[in-house]
Parts: C-alpha cells; structure tokens; sequence
C-alpha cells in the first residue's frame, strides 16, 4: 500500500473519502463491523467492503467509478437473440443466499471471490430487511444457472456481484434488473469497478465527486415497492 488509512473502532464514522489511497484505488479505511448500520452507513456515502476473510474489513471508494444508468443500457443482437429464445425463467429474491453462494464460487481462471461466511450472513440480513435483492436466472428444470445481488437505497442499485453458469445468463438477469429498476424510477447503478463484460452493456466511468453528487441527490428519493416483479421468463423483456 502507497500510504496508510485509518482503523474503525466501533462507532467510528468512515473518513472523507478524497482520502482514500491512490494505489489500491479507492482503499478508504479497514476495521469497523457488517452490521447492518455500518454497512448502509457506507453505502450511502459510496463506500462498500471488499476483502478476504479472516483479515479485518476493508472498505473502498474508487475513483474512478462505473456506472450503469438504466436508459443506457445496450443490449446487442446476440443478446436481443437470447431472450426472445425464451430459454430462461426469471425469478426475483426467490434465492437470495442461492446466488451469493454461486457468486463465491470460484471463476473459470481458478481466482477465489471475496465474498465469504460474515459477508453471506451480513448480506442475507439485509435481504431479511427488504434492501438486498437478487435475480435469479433459470433453466426450464429449474436449476440456478445465473444470477446477481446488490442493494436498493433511494433511487440507486448498488450491485455486489452477478454469475453465470450457462452461456449469456448473467447478461439476462441484468437486463432483467434494469427492466424492474426502470419501472420503479431507478436512475444509476453502481458498478464498483470497470470491466470489458460491463462496458460492453453499457456501463461508463464517473469521476468519484461526479458520482458522489449524482448519489446525494437519489439515496433519500422514493421509488416504487411494487417493481420488483418479473415476467416468468426471458422472453417477456426482448
């Protein structure tokens, strides 16, 4: 690490977040607890956790950050294919701790995830509360072949993770969130990160004061409970 940050004790607030380090990006402070109070304290600021359990919990707010905003979506030809195959159910908070356990598998280049036992019962408590949500991807047998997770404060969808067990199937629950985020009066989606299967959907770069501003303005704005309901399966989102 390139400087140093400072250790949560319990109670602490998270520092500004102009503090955070350069090189890891974002890396804002480690400690404090995943409570539900600490975490969305956190992610109402823009922060959110990312480690490797048993270590003390890091907390992040990277700059830059990416970005979804739910009209700019681009779904491709291949994809628009995809769902009017209508090969996949669709199911929403059906298997939440389903998916964050697919989430934490390991990926195809053998690297682990960082999502671990505290992490799953942190997130799950939160699902309990109605603020964690998860769609679920399924083949016409039933079996879990897709999905993600995150969390909806105000008129942001903060998303943690998605899978993919079966060609495209990741990309179907996205486009299947964004059609209940866009019917419930969402605005952005946070992406934490940047990658070449998110941009190729659309996602974009927001410097953090950009972004910062853009979440004040929606975290405490009202959107509509009834949402988040979806077509049985894939073909009633072409």
């Amino acid at each position: 690490m390139s400087g140093r940050i400072p250790f949560l004790g319990p109670g602490d607030d998270f520092p500004r977040t102009e503090g955070a380090l350069r090189e890891p990006n974002g890396l804002l402070a480690a400690g404090g607890d995943l409570g539900p109070a600490r975490l969305l304290a956190a992610y109402r600021r823009g922060i959110f956790p990312w480690y490797e359990e048993p270590q003390p919990v890091l907390w992040w707010s990277p700059d830059p950050r990416t970005v979804l905003f739910p009209t700019e979506l681009h779904i491709s030809r291949t994809l628009r294919r995809r769902l009017r195959q209508d090969r996949f159910a669709l199911a929403v908070d059906q298997r939440f701790n389903e998916v964050m356990r697919a989430c934490a598998e390991p990926r195809k280049d053998g690297l682990g995830t960082w999502i671990g036992t505290d992490m799953l019962r942190a997130y799950t408590a939160l699902h309990y509360r109605g603020m964690a949500h998860s769609i679920e991807v399924l083949a016409p047998d039933g079996e879990l072949v897709g999905g993600l997770y995150g969390i909806a404060l105000g008129r942001v969808f903060f998303g943690e993770s998605m899978f993919s067990r079966s060609t495209d199937a990741s990309k179907v629950a996205l486009v299947a969130l964004v059609d209940i985020l866009r019917r419930g009066g969402y605005t952005m989606i946070d992406c934490q990160v940047g990658n070449p299967h998110l941009r190729s959907l659309g996602a974009r770069e927001l410097d953090r004061l950009d972004f910062e501003q853009r979440l004040a303005q929606n975290i405490d704005l009202q959107t509509d409970p009834g949402c988040w309901l979806l077509p049985d399966s894939c073909g009633g989102l072409a």
